[in-house]
């Protein structure tokens, strides 16, 4: 029996099969063998024989028997769920989905932002009431944009933003790298974190949740907002403090939200955030992309030569 190069794990990503996923990796590497698991035995004995395995999450049992691995491909940008001592302990190098996401939920919040400067919302309910009735709207034009996180998210958020004429200031951990932004603050800098909040016609977060990140726009946070600040998470429920979101909406604090996460998730179906007319959700939705598996395919393939190089510089190395 060959050994695989590639063992592609049981996963259901966004609706997108693991079998897609293989199949993606087969055109995109034809000299490589790629083996789907498809039962849990299949797992441990794909991870006892692969070099490389990707998917969501690995059985840490199962990787004690994992000799032949030297990296383990996450589909998902966050790695938190991981047995990361796990990996370090058998030497084991892991990579996430960094990137692949980027395109899509940047038009996701591209598309937030018009949606909120175009008042599509006030449209929208007219059209249901059968109302012919004009109404004031905004240009994104000329406005400022808040990116909170400048990963290969934010980045790909700002990229977009771009040709619209706005300006942007990031929030990172490290202020000193700069950024595509007109400015960046760091995550410390509670003066320049709250002076962009308060001059942000539209806040984005597009940061991971970490315990820098857990509860950062909270009412503190809030307070600092203009009244017409729109606010747009398609990072994680959690950065936000969805008490202090609630209380602002109801207080007319400000002018809206876009939520693609929230906290908790999902979010039931009486929970208050559903009955405000200025609030859009959409169900952790941004990620979805039918190019999902040829991105995460392409990262593999790079990662690939460069093992077969001895190369441990690896893209979207995170262990």
């Amino acid at each position: 029996m060959t050994d695989p190069d590639i063992a592609v794990l049981r996963q259901k990503i966004h609706g997108l099969s693991a079998e897609a996923y293989a199949e993606t990796l087969r055109e995109r590497l034809p000299d490589r063998e790629v083996a789907l698991a498809t039962t849990p035995a299949e797992e441990r004995d794909l991870l006892s024989r692969a070099r490389v395995a990707t998917g969501f999450d690995a059985d840490e049992a199962a990787l004690e028997a994992a000799e032949n691995l030297d990296l383990f491909a996450c589909v998902f940008a966050g790695t938190g769920h991981l047995p990361i001592e796990a990996f370090e302990a058998r030497d084991v190098a892991v990579t996430n989905a960094s990137g692949v996401h980027g395109p899509n939920i940047a038009e996701q919040v591209l598309g937030s932002l018009l949606y909120f400067a175009r008042r599509f919302h006030v449209a929208e309910r007219q059209q249901k009431a059968n109302v012919w009735q004009s109404y004031p709207t905004v240009e994104l034009q000329d406005s400022t944009v808040a990116v909170v996180g400048l990963g290969a998210l934010g980045e790909s958020i700002v990229d977009r933003l771009d040709p619209f004429g706005v300006e942007t200031v990031g929030v990172r951990y490290s202020p000193e790298k700069g950024g595509p932004t007109d400015e960046v603050v760091g995550f410390d800098d509670e003066q320049g974190l709250h002076d962009a909040f308060a001059r942000a016609d539209y806040v984005v977060i597009a940061c991971p949740l970490t315990d820098a990140t857990r509860g950062l726009v909270d009412a503190d946070a809030f307070a600092s907002m203009a009244p017409d600040t729109v606010l747009v998470n398609v990072g994680r429920g959690p950065v936000v403090d969805t008490d202090a979101l609630v209380s602002q909406l109801r207080s007319n604090g400000i002018r809206g939200a876009a939520l693609d996460v929230t906290d908790p998730e999902p979010l039931p179906s009486d929970h208050p955030l559903w009955d405000f007319e200025n609030v859009l959700i959409t169900p952790h939705n941004a990620g979805h992309t039918p190019k999902y598996w040829e991105r995460m395919a392409d990262i593999i393939a790079e990662n690939l030569d460069k093992l077969d190089a001895g190369d441990d510089d690896l893209r979207n190395r995170v262990v």
